[in-house]
């Protein structure tokens, strides 16, 4: 543990005038290693539904549960386990949460029915939920105060990279050894994080221990706090309302050929990893214009794709445009909800993933709804338009009251 202290010494020191280090410390990398895993293991299970439905001898429909919960002990468990884990350090946190990860994928391998697996999933869900709200006080604080959006949106760069490496990989996994092959992987894999997680990131000062739950509910107070926790609902919601039926939209709305989808697919994720590095290297300089022209531009491109029809590498470009700007703005929302929270920094951050999820649940539920009007495949993107442009309005309101505050101190020290 010794060899890790100097390096974030380092950064804070070179932070402290305002200067970014050149290279952020090796633990954010580390950090994104365990994103990268639990956003894997939260999208895989749609590649390899029909193999674990016809494994357990229930309904696709029935196996799209595995999804639900997921999402639920996301959005529940964040700001729950926060809470729960309070008087823990940081890296403890980190370590149990990829314990109870393994745990939980080698019950899901070894599962002998579909209830078991339910549980499991739930149970590595709120273990995502506690170690993504943690990942981002660590990777802000081991970064220090003039790089933590960057280190954010590398922490946030892991997990986008799910979608373009991850999931395939997991599917080639159970295509070769069968779906349980794929979560025996994911175990492997995060024991080896665990590892990693143990010996890189320090170990903490008792001084930066909260020093109750009251104290950490009083953090809550900020307005700021809550535009941003706002802005994230919003952002992603309207993005996988129209995400969430992606497939359909290019084959039936643009008639794109069904083999060219995942190649569309892959291009909306290696434009949300790029993005994601993008917004999170210029967030730290420029987080309200970032965070006001990406919802901007995300509103510009839903708003085309569904007036498009009928041209299929047109709307195929707009989604690959949709992942380079849709959810790149995310990492920088989340560290200034670190930010704004204050001392209620773990919690603002399990907020935030909360706040991602919930937006998501929403945002696919209404976009569902919308294919059952006259508006038909045309809904979800419409809906997504609409969600997405409403995050403009906390955003703008986050970048007006930043300058009023410059406003006041430059006043005060004039």
């Amino acid at each position: 543990m010794q060899a890790t202290a100097p390096a974030v010494t380092s950064a804070a020191r070179s932070n402290a005038s305002g200067q970014p280090p050149a290279r952020l410390p090796f633990v954010v990398y580390v950090l994104a290693l365990g994103t990268f895993l639990m956003l894997t293991s939260e999208f895989v299970v749609a590649g390899i539904l029909p193999q674990i439905a016809e494994s357990l001898q229930v309904g696709v429909a029935q196996a799209g549960l595995l999804i639900t919960v997921f999402a639920i002990g996301m959005v529940v468990g964040a700001p729950s386990m926060a809470l729960l884990t309070l008087r823990l350090s940081k890296r403890v946190t980190l370590i149990l949460a990829l314990v109870v990860f393994v745990v939980g994928h080698v019950v899901v391998a070894l599962g002998p029915d579909f209830t078991v697996l339910v549980a499991a999933r739930f149970g590595t869900a709120l273990a995502t939920g506690a170690f993504w709200a943690v990942a981002a006080v660590v990777a802000t604080r081991a970064a220090g105060p003039a790089s933590g959006a960057r280190a954010v949106g590398v922490v946030g760069a892991g997990g986008a990279l799910a979608t373009v490496l991850g999931v395939p990989l997991g599917a080639f996994v159970a295509q070769l050894v069968g779906w349980r092959g794929t979560f025996w992987t994911l175990a492997a894999a995060a024991a080896v994080a665990t590892l990693l997680i143990a010996r890189f990131v320090p170990r903490e000062a008792p001084a930066m221990q909260p020093a109750s739950i009251r104290s950490e509910l009083g953090g809550l107070r900020s307005a700021r706090l809550w535009l941003a926790l706002a802005a994230c609902s919003t952002t992603c919601g309207g993005v996988l309302a129209a995400y969430s039926y992606i497939a359909p939209i290019l084959t039936d709305h643009a008639g794109l050929p069904e083999a060219q989808v995942p190649l569309v697919l892959t291009g909306f994720g290696v434009g949300s990893v790029v993005g994601t590095l993008l917004c999170g290297r210029y967030g730290d300089a420029h987080p309200a214009m970032i965070t006001i022209v990406t919802p901007a531009v995300t509103t510009v491109l839903l708003l085309a794709i569904t007036l498009v029809s009928g041209s299929p590498w047109l709307t195929g470009a707009l989604v690959v445009l949709l992942g380079l700007f849709g959810l790149s703005a995310n990492s920088v929302l989340i560290h200034l909800a670190v930010r704004f929270a204050g001392t209620a920094a773990t919690l603002g951050s399990a907020l935030s993933v909360s706040a991602f999820n919930l937006g998501t649940a929403i945002g696919s539920a209404v976009a569902g709804a919308a294919l059952l009007t006259p508006l038909g495949i045309s809904g979800p993107p419409m809906v997504g338009t609409a969600i997405v442009a409403l995050t403009l309005l906390p955003t703008v309101a986050l970048a007006l009251k930043g300058r009023r505050r410059a406003t006041t101190q430059e006043s005060a020290t004039a």
